[in-house]
């Protein structure tokens, strides 16, 4: 019995240590330390007197069978392969070491990331079997040039996958966060909780073929133990529904049926058809911003995305492009 095997099992119902260790062929000491593996993974297990081991909230694991029969054909024939992971360094880390598939596109989740990454290298919050670790390789022609608004069309997609969920108050943020809202909150930089990140990576020929992996990371319902490890404001769906969020096999299923189609008319079409849409859900848009660059912090007015993508500000009186790879963004 491993990590995973007990909590699959686990999943069915209380189990005494004694009892786990026959089944599994092991001593009650072996199975008190993957207990306790599990617990520092952000697995709530509890002990309830007479029964053992349970889980102290209800959990549900990914499952790859699941999420593709969820999809339209049209999605299921869109997708090279599906793999579910128990645990990864990254996941978009993982499909950058695979060779990307000659048609359609590679998919991969993970239940837990120990080394999950978002812009600029930021360590992401990723513990097990909580939240959504989704990455999905695919070939684009129109160069390398285009890319950078990939992560805009992902995020238009997911924003629009959650909307249909009913997390109507889901926004994006410039350039790669989907963020809510704070009514009440009382300064800046607590008026828009992080929901999740995309972080867009791969490489090919300037005017040629490119190659890009595009990982999704979403707060579906944290674990208390992670919370800490989280050092700006967030939240998460289990927040935003109360409680009573959808499965996550039904998440994954809902983010896959907008990306496929999205990414295909972004490979078709560029970013120019996603303009419209953006705006519909950007968070920054007249609002007041703090650039943070290497020549320092700027106060600006964020009027909008360019037609290539970068960020429209107003600066006094003088207006300005700039790009996910030059500054920073905090509302402010």
């Amino acid at each position: 019995m491993n990590e995973r095997d007990l909590l699959v099992r686990l999943l069915q119902g209380p189990a005494s240590g004694a009892a786990l260790a026959r089944a599994a062929g092991q001593t009650r000491a072996a199975i008190w330390k993957h207990v306790q593996a599990l617990r520092a993974a952000g697995v709530a297990i509890a002990v309830q007197p007479g029964r053992g081991y349970t889980l102290a909230q209800p959990l549900q694991l990914l499952d790859a069978k699941a999420i593709l029969a969820q999809l339209a054909p049209v999605s299921r024939a869109a997708i090279a392969t599906l793999d579910v992971a128990w645990s990864l360094d990254s996941t978009n880390s993982e499909l950058l070491r695979r060779p990307p598939p000659a048609h359609g596109a590679a998919v991969l989740l993970a239940e837990r990331q120990s080394g999950g990454r978002g812009r600029r290298g930021r360590h992401w919050v990723s513990p097990l079997a909580a939240n959504l670790y989704l990455s999905l390789a695919r070939n684009f022609g129109g160069g390398l040039a285009r890319l950078p608004g990939l992560s805009l069309v992902a995020g238009i997609a997911s924003a629009e996958a959650l909307h249909t969920l009913g997390f109507k108050q889901v926004r994006l943020k410039w350039p790669n966060d989907l963020v809510v809202a704070d009514a009440a909150a009382t300064g800046p930089e607590s008026a828009l909780r992080k929901l999740g990140g995309l972080l867009t990576e791969g490489g090919g020929e300037v005017a040629g073929p490119a190659r890009a992996v595009l990982g999704l990371g979403l707060n579906v319902a944290m674990p208390a133990g992670a919370m800490a490890a989280i050092a700006q404001p967030w939240t998460d769906l289990a927040t935003l529904a109360g409680g009573a969020v959808p499965a996550r096999n039904t998440l994954a299923a809902a983010l896959l049926t907008h990306w496929l189609p999205a990414l295909a008319d972004f490979d078709a079409h560029g970013l120019a058809p996603f303009l419209p849409r953006y705006a519909r859900l950007d968070a920054l848009a007249g609002r007041e911003v703090l650039l943070h660059a290497e020549g320092g912090t700027r106060c600006a007015h964020a009027l909008g995305l360019a037609a290539d993508g970068a960020l429209r500000v107003r600066i006094g009186a003088v207006e300005h492009s700039v790009h996910a790879g030059e500054v920073s963004v905090r509302a402010a």
